[in-house]
């Protein structure tokens, strides 16, 4: 009998038994948070409380160890494909040989095919019960603007999306996506808002970033009645929300009947993915349990292994605060690489603390190798993972390759936080296909 039909693939949840309470991992950290600094043109804090509903600036910091998920959140979370499995990786491991075991979360079977879901249904369901009409956001490759889109049809909202411009013309399908939820979207930087014609006179051929798409969707949500602007990634309530990852996995690699974790990788821009899967895991760290929590980002956007840990905003026109957290530099334009959700010119507060307080360690891998990893993934697993989620993938083998240079049994998880179908143009000229 073949291996795959004589082992378990699969570890599989009930719609019972998702999570109904976010995880509170703040108090689990090494040390406070930094303060944030409100000194620029613009005041930070007032325009925060105006353009986002204000449960969630209350979730950034919870006052207690559970947060209850709204019923209707759930219901939305459970109709898009939560939970999600988590499926031990034979082919890949018998491919390499490894005597690691090898597992990976499937964020990819959600229904826009990413990870940014669990948050995007939260945040638009807090807008809709404060009287708000339209969402507005950034998005980079192009997997939170689409979560956005199907979070405001499902909560009877319209909304707005500024999307990088390289990943615009790079992936046009999400675009169409979008569209056909009724949703606006423009290339950032834009003749939409004063930022973008700015940026566009100064530079006409600029390329767009998460930074830019920001500055312009803030700028849009000051200017439009009844909005609410909603983050991807960065913010403390986003990690929040996104703790479903990591609290699912545990239960999951219970049933698979492994008693603890060795290896947990996440691709890292902002953070969202990393946080919401490793911080469930962060308690047991702390007690002892030798858990090696690895982030990994493009070489185009190296923000943990070579910026500065610095005071930096994650836009370019100085809407946002500034917080302590390892940058590029805010005048930093990454290259058009395919891996548009890595192309942030800084990283988190959380995570920044994490890599500086040494509670995770970080590589940055080319997209090269990045995807050469994915298509590994695609011929062994028959799953294509996204230009993201690749460097995952790539960081992973190298860890099982070490456990068999070193004969060691290694329990191995990493995050498949979105699907691939919609990168193939990428992975074509990338790989040259």
């Amino acid at each position: 009998m073949s291996i795959l039909r004589k082992n378990k693939i699969d570890f599989r949840l009930c719609a019972e038994d998702m999570p109904t309470k976010w995880y509170n991992f703040l108090p689990d950290l090494p040390k406070s948070l930094p303060p944030i600094r409100d000194n620029g043109h613009h005041s930070a804090q007032k325009i925060s409380e105006q353009i986002r509903p204000k449960i969630l600036l209350e979730q950034n910091n919870p006052k207690t160890q559970w947060v209850d998920i709204p019923t209707p959140v759930i219901d939305r979370l459970i109709q898009c494909g939560r939970p999600t499995p988590l499926r031990r990786a034979y082919g890949l491991e018998k491919y390499l040989d490894t005597p690691a075991r090898i597992y990976f979360k499937r964020e990819d079977t959600l229904t826009t095919g990413s990870f940014k879901l669990n948050t995007a249904l939260a945040q638009a369901y807090y807008a809709k019960e404060e009287g708000r009409k339209i969402l507005i956001s950034e998005t980079g490759a192009g997997q939170w603007g689409m979560s956005v889109a199907l979070a405001s049809q499902m909560f009877g909202l319209k909304a707005r999306i500024f999307m990088a411009k390289c990943s615009l013309a790079q992936k046009p399908y999400r675009q169409h996506y979008m569209k056909m939820l009724g949703t606006e979207i423009y290339p950032s930087p834009s003749q939409k808002t004063n930022c973008g014609s700015r940026l566009l006179n100064r530079s006409p051929e600029h390329p767009g970033s998460i930074g830019t798409a920001i500055s312009e969707a803030i700028e849009s949500a000051l200017e439009t009645p009844d909005s609410a602007y909603l983050s991807g990634s960065n913010i403390n309530h986003v990690h929040l929300h996104q703790t479903l990852l990591g609290l699912e996995v545990k239960k999951q690699l219970s049933l698979a009947g492994e008693e603890s974790v060795n290896h947990l990788v996440a691709c890292v821009s902002g953070g969202s993915n990393l946080c919401g899967f490793m911080m469930p895991f962060l308690k047991e760290k702390n007690e002892g349990l030798d858990i090696q929590m690895l982030g990994v980002e493009s070489t185009a956007a190296p923000r943990l292994t070579k910026g500065t840990y610095e005071y930096c905003r994650s836009d370019v026109a100085g809407y946002t605060p500034e917080v302590l957290s390892y940058s590029m530099g805010k005048d930093y334009i990454p290259a058009p690489v395919h891996a548009g959700g890595l192309r942030n010119h800084n990283s988190s507060p959380l995570v920044s603390l994490l890599y500086k307080e040494g509670i995770i360690n970080a590589r940055a891998l080319d997209e090269i190798k990045a995807f050469e990893a994915g298509r590994l993934m695609l011929q062994t697993e028959g799953i294509l993972v996204a230009p993201e989620s690749s460097h995952a993938v790539a960081a992973a083998i190298d860890l099982a390759n070490d456990a068999k240079e070193s004969g060691e049994e290694r329990v191995i998880v990493f995050l498949a936080s979105g699907n691939g179908f919609l990168d193939l143009q990428g992975y074509n000229e990338v790989l040259d296909l």
